[in-house]
């Protein structure tokens, strides 16, 4: 990066896709991973901060953490008591989207730069009808060359006791390049009516998009399952995880990137279709965060600690970051120079933290 300033040719070099994608697809060992880590405090009463920090491990000490920049303050996302349900989602090609119920940010944790998007498009619901945004996707369309946004709604109606019910269900798609909201078709849509996606648990993984999803068997639901959907061909599908278990005494699932494979955090038995890595005993994890250098697996305590568990020697340590409780996100990530796509002078400005 410092080498932008030396001249245009450098500049030119250093811009051009073939040098970034040379550069994304390096070589690269455990020691060229970083950690980001997002997290709230409370500035105000009932009113909370965003705060980025940029984080690497220790040579020495691999349980041992220290900022690497100084952290930012994401001052687009004022969460007020729904921040539990931020969404902080990648990285894909290096970069990474943040989302509240309300703002979309696209973010290069390298470069510093970041595009704030436009708000997705407002349904014209009708009186006693409301919107609620289920789960949203970050991902690439390697066949269109461009990033996409994808929300997931359910459009409710209250009757005279206030009790909702669902009346429909919208998937609205941005396309980073073309700056624009669009809905997907309803046919395609109706897929969805049987499944509800669990909050915040994404995973972009080779081309889809996968959330933790409970089932509608008949009528009950009680099993859980992954929903999946395909950035190039817009089609959503399920796959099956290991033993289906009843929701009301099921546990806590969250997809991961575990040895540059798709990996699930579950606590039943195995089927054969999967393959069960490690059983942790003992610990109260109150919310599993990334597992990082395919070992220490970092998680949120109850109390709004970090926390990391060493897979291998079974160590566990309370790191010396704090936040508000269920407000902590953790993303794993390689340095990049993915620039943010913009089409023209109209879209979207690209700015810098």
């Amino acid at each position: 990066m410092r080498f932008n300033c030396i001249s245009k040719t450098f500049y030119t070099l250093i811009k051009s896709s073939t040098f970034v994608n040379l550069y994304l697809y390096r070589a690269t060992t455990s020691k060229d991973e970083f950690i980001l880590f997002k997290h709230c405090f409370e500035h105000e009463r009932n009113r909370y901060k965003t705060i980025l920090s940029f984080l690497s491990g220790d040579d020495d000490d691999d349980d041992y953490f220290n900022p690497i920049i100084q952290d930012l303050d994401v001052t687009h996302l004022k969460s007020n008591n729904n921040y539990s349900l931020d969404q902080f989602i990648g990285p894909c090609h290096g970069l990474i989207a943040m989302m509240d119920s309300v703002t979309t940010i696209s973010i290069n944790p390298s470069t510093r730069n970041y595009r704030l998007l436009p708000p997705d498009q407002v349904i014209g619901c009708q009186k006693d009808y409301y919107r609620s945004i289920q789960n949203v996707g970050f991902g690439y369309d390697s066949i269109a060359n461009d990033y996409k946004v994808i929300r997931i709604s359910i459009i409710y109606m209250t009757d005279h006791d206030d009790y909702p019910e669902e009346m429909d269900r919208i998937v609205d798609i941005y396309d980073l390049s073309v700056d624009c909201w669009r809905k997907l078709d309803s046919g395609v849509v109706q897929q969805l009516s049987m499944f509800y996606c669990v909050s915040c648990s994404q995973m972009f993984y080779r081309g889809i998009c996968h959330w933790v999803a409970s089932q509608d068997i008949d009528g009950n639901i009680d099993e859980y399952t992954v929903l999946c959907f395909e950035m190039s061909t817009e089609i959503f599908h399920s796959l099956k995880i290991p033993e289906p278990c009843h929701l009301i005494y099921g546990p806590s699932c969250k997809l991961m990137v575990l040895h540059d494979s798709l990996a699930l955090i579950y606590h039943p038995y195995s089927e054969p279709s999967w393959i069960k890595k490690y059983t942790i005993r003992g610990l109260q994890i109150d919310f599993p965060l990334a597992i990082w250098k395919g070992y220490l697996l970092l998680y949120q305590s109850g109390s709004g600690c970090l926390m990391s568990y060493n897979l291998n020697s079974n160590v566990v340590k309370e790191l010396s970051f704090h936040g508000v409780p269920q407000s902590f996100r953790v993303i794993c990530y390689k340095d990049s120079l993915t620039s943010i796509p913009r089409e023209n002078e109209h879209t979207t400005q690209v700015h810098k933290f």
